[in-house]
Order: C-alpha cells, then sequence, then structure tokens
C-alpha cells in the first residue's frame, strides 16, 4: 500500500508547546494509529497538521498487510 492510498476520515491532534518547538500528536481514529512530531511553531497550525497527516499516512501503509495481488506472485 502507498501513503498516497490511504484515507484518512477523521484525525485527532494535539499541540503542545515546549520551548522552542511544537510537539504535535496525530491520531487515526479508525486505526487507532498514533504519531508523534515535532515542528516550528513558525510555521502555522496547518502546515504542522499536514505535515503529521502525511506522517500518518506514511505509517498506515507501512504497517498495512501486503496485498498479494500487487506483487505479481500466484496463490495456488
Amino acid at each position: 500500500m502507498k501513503p498516497e492510498d490511504v484515507h484518512l476520515a477523521e484525525v485527532l491532534f494535539e499541540f503542545h508547546i515546549i520551548g522552542n518547538y511544537v510537539r504535535v500528536s496525530a491520531i487515526d481514529t479508525r486505526t487507532n494509529t498514533e504519531v508523534n512530531m515535532v515542528g516550528d511553531p513558525k510555521v502555522g497550525e496547518a502546515m504542522l497538521k499536514r505535515m503529521a497527516m502525511r506522517k500518518l499516512r506514511y505509517v498506515i501503509a507501512k504497517n498495512a498487510p501486503p496485498d498479494p495481488k500487487s506483487d505479481g506472485s500466484i496463490i495456488a
């Protein structure tokens, strides 16, 4: 599965300002997958959300079970 194939219906965000950076947590409510990242508060909340969602899509795609049809192998 590719990250761009992941559909995120509902994502919860949590922001913690710690000194000169922001710790962002993003949780996909469907899979209960959580990612954490840190960023510069100067980039703004919208950009931090986009970056967290990109990481969340990557992690969900990485942890998804492999599609047996995608590698061209035949299951008999």
